[in-house]
């Protein structure tokens, strides 16, 4: 089965190909079926509506199933921020480096406690005739440190340290990383889905 996957980002085809494992799927990108220049805006006000709104424009202009996600980094103690803005934190002349220096300031004086945040995944799954879509979502509470820490990772992953763990995202090997975020939680949910598709 070709599974499109609504990212210009081949990085992430790599990921999700580990992530589903051994099912007999063929992950391709948009650049792969003519596509490189469809740019869909992100205008819903929830992780869920962006993923939908990925997954559908992209399995609508393919005619394959498609998977899209939204994701992002909710801070307890910033009433959620930045949540859907996670990607474009502070302005378009920030660098991931620069976002997480942005949040640390941000909780400068905020003690441990009050630390909590969680990293969000929904992964929509359009279906090409229909348009219809069937929604996941993978969550991983830890909280923010105070200072970055380990170099296999972007985004906030030096900063994030999940619960039950002495490491950040970024100290960890990547298999492991990958089966405990966010993403890899909704992955987990949205194979038998896949497996329901192919019979």
């Amino acid at each position: 089965m070709r599974l499109l996957i609504a990212t210009q980002n081949p990085g992430k085809r790599k990921e999700f190909q580990h992530l589903l494992g051994d099912l007999a799927v063929e992950l391709v990108l948009p650049s792969e079926v003519g596509l490189g220049d469809l740019e869909v805006a992100e205008i819903g006000d929830t992780f869920e509506a962006n993923a939908i709104l990925k997954a559908q424009a992209f399995a609508e202009r393919s005619g394959l199933y498609t998977l899209a996600d939204d994701s992002g980094l909710m801070v307890d103690a910033l009433d959620g921020r930045p949540g859907l803005y996670s990607a474009r934190y502070g302005g378009p002349g920030l660098d991931d480096h620069g976002r997480r220096q942005k949040l640390l300031d941000e909780l400068l004086y905020v003690h441990d406690p009050e630390r909590g945040a969680q990293f969000v995944a929904v992964i929509a799954l359009a279906n090409p005739q229909t348009l219809g879509c069937q929604v996941v979502e993978g969550i991983v509470r830890g909280r923010i440190i105070h200072e970055e820490r380990g170099n296999n990772g972007f985004g906030y992953d030096p900063i994030f340290q999940p619960d039950g763990y002495d490491q950040t995202l970024a100290e960890m090997d990547e298999g492991f990383k990958n089966r405990l975020s966010h993403r890899g939680r909704a992955v987990e949910k949205v194979i038998p889905l896949l497996q329901e598709i192919m019979g």
